[in-house]
């Protein structure tokens, strides 16, 4: 299973009422766990090898009004002003750019477009590169480079174009 497979889990776990996801084949495992209130994913991942999934889906009970907005995609706005938060998509390290050394895949107050590279988030060893869901201009970088993240922490404000 690649990383792109992967992510894509992650996602169909985040936007289901799945509370666990596990797919095991021979050495390969892999579980996507989904905390009702904080909404984070755990995933584990032991040599790779083919890929078999088995869903368990488990009863979820209706969630309080008040926790909605909780489970809001990865790019929202801001009550204060019409910027937009690019939020961590999984656990990790934080890195700004490609390799060390290297110059950042962005900038404040350069241009971006949905799809483009704008960071990487290291997880068990695995190096994702995260893809930017607006489009818009960097307004403020709001983690340091090489720092741990969390599920759902911000990570740029951005202007939307």
């Amino acid at each position: 299973m690649d990383l792109k497979q992967i992510q894509e889990l992650i996602k169909a776990v985040n936007k289901s009422e799945l509370n666990e996801l596990k797919i095991k084949d021979g050495d390969f495992e892999i579980t996507i766990k989904q905390k009702q209130e904080a909404e984070q994913k755990i995933v584990t991942v032991q040599a790779p090898q083919q890929q078999h999934i088995a869903a368990a889906p488990q009863p979820v009970a209706a969630a309080p009004v008040a926790e909605a907005p909780a489970a809001q995609p990865a790019a929202e706005a801001t009550p204060a002003s019409n910027t937009i938060e690019i939020k961590s998509p999984m656990i990790g390290t934080f890195y700004r750019s490609p390799k060390p050394g290297e110059p950042p895949f962005i900038n404040v107050g350069d241009n971006i477009n949905t799809g483009d590279h704008i960071c990487i988030i290291e997880a068990m060893k695995l190096f994702n590169e995260i893809e930017s869901e607006v489009s818009g201009k960097i307004v403020k970088v709001l983690v340091d480079d090489a720092t741990p993240v969390e599920y759902d922490q911000p990570l740029f404000l951005v202007e939307p174009a």
